[in-house]
């Protein structure tokens, strides 16, 4: 199992460039089921977790293509994939696919309005909460399906096709929204989902089905309204730039009190990461190519965050601020409210000196001089990423186990923190 092994205590200087969001690519290869034309999507990472959705919608029958070369600094922006949905050749989501990733579950509601039924594994627990799926399942109920759960699967059926409904959900779910989102383009009639996710990742997704001919309204906000179409068509989408791996960055050139551009951001989504990274005492500032943050020299201090829903702080975001804040002077406090058992990286981050006393779904942080190398066990993929920051600012060496995590979700990370004089490397075993 490959480790990654950190020689902390040097400053960031240099760029970085930064890739396709993962958490809007995997919707949107979703929403290919929803057409028998291709669907070419652009900025597409290069992830475990996109490959293990292109292994499950290959058993539905998708179709892949890959036109363009590798773009500027080592990027994927030229790289194009094109998934093609001619004919669905099954429509049952394994459990040994779906229980590699919970995205998988998104199939369900493509599958359902297109094919009139669906067959899908249950995805089981999560290293950092439940996570239940009961919110996707009560949406396509509200259009008409007839769902079952049945020996670990669930089955879904609308033989005469989904209808529109009044949909509203009683608590903010990004992956029910794209669920209902999906099906809805291909039912009868007009569906409005009320208390809708507005994340980034799901306007991008909306955006693509316009593109595909679906007829949507209230992208951003909290209410969509769409009017089913009988079929939608093929269409071109560059997929949006990745929010967290630019949060992610921006807080490796703080904490190492560094001084780096990052390339290809879309500053408007990071807006809540902007704020408290500038409290805390970094600077950012636009460049020609995206932002420059920088730290270097300054005294940064704590300060409290609270995670929430879009267009609030993300939970996505919480371990690596951790991260951080365990560098800073003072004490801040933050509380988590999106999933529980998300603290599980602080028993790490305490072997490599953070001072850090979880009370519930709030942990108390107090700043310490400096962080010391140690051996450290990754338990999902933002913890891990949160260690790895931790091993750049600590002084010593850091090894980080499990980093499998990471693959799922950052593309060459170890490349692009050495191309800013970072020393770290990947240990093979």
């Amino acid at each position: 199992m490959d480790r990654i092994r950190i020689e902390g205590g040097r400053p960031l200087k240099g760029q970085i460039a930064i890739g396709g969001a993962k958490n809007a690519a995997l919707p949107l290869m979703a929403a290919s089921l929803l057409t028998d034309e291709p669907l070419s999507l652009s900025n597409l990472p290069h992830l475990v977790d996109i490959a293990t959705m292109a292994n499950l919608l290959g058993q539905h029958g998708v179709i892949f293509g890959m036109d363009g070369s590798e773009a500027g600094n080592g990027g994927h922006a030229g790289r194009v994939f094109t998934l093609t949905a001619g004919e669905i050749t099954s429509t049952t989501a394994p459990y040994d696919l779906v229980r590699r990733m919970r995205a998988s579950v998104l199939v369900l509601g493509p599958l359902v309005a297109r094919m009139g039924q669906a067959k899908v594994s249950l995805p089981g627990g999560c290293a950092i909460g439940t996570r239940p799926v009961d919110l996707h399942l009560a949406g396509l109920a509200e259009l008409g399906a007839e769902i079952e759960l049945k020996e670990g699967y669930i089955h879904a059926r609308a033989p005469k096709g989904l209808k529109g409904a009044h949909i509203v959900f009683p608590k903010v779910s990004v992956g029910a929204t794209e669920n209902i989102l999906m099906a809805a383009c291909l039912a009868d009639g007009e569906t409005v989902i009320v208390n809708a996710a507005r994340e980034p990742e799901v306007c991008d997704l909306a955006r693509c089905l316009v593109a595909m001919g679906a007829e949507i309204e209230g992208i951003g906000t909290g209410t969509l309204t769409v009017v089913g179409e009988k079929r939608l068509h093929g269409a071109t989408h560059a997929v949006v730039p990745d929010r967290i791996e630019t949060g992610t960055f921006a807080i490796a050139a703080a904490i190492t009190r560094g001084d780096v551009e990052l390339v290809g951001v879309e500053r408007a989504h990071i807006e809540a990461v902007e704020k408290t990274l500038i409290e805390i005492g970094v600077e950012i500032a636009e460049t020609a190519k995206g932002i420059r943050v920088k730290a270097e020299g300054n005294d940064l201090v704590g300060v409290d965050i609270m995670t929430e829903p879009y267009p609030g702080f993300p939970t996505d975001m919480q371990a690596q601020f951790m991260a951080l804040l365990a560098t800073t002077k003072g004490a801040a406090m933050i509380t988590e409210t999106i999933f529980e058992n998300r603290f599980m990286h602080v028993p790490e981050l305490a072997r490599m000196g953070a001072r850090v006393n979880v009370h519930g779904a709030s942990a108390i942080v107090r700043g310490v001089p400096h962080l010391s190398g140690a051996p450290v066990m990754a338990t999902d993929l933002r913890a891990s990423v949160s260690l790895v920051l931790a091993g750049l600012a600590a002084r010593g060496e850091t090894i980080v186990n499990r980093v499998y995590h990471l693959d799922r979700g950052y593309e060459r990370l170890e490349e692009k923190l050495a191309a800013c004089g970072a020393r770290i490397e990947r240990l093979k075993d």
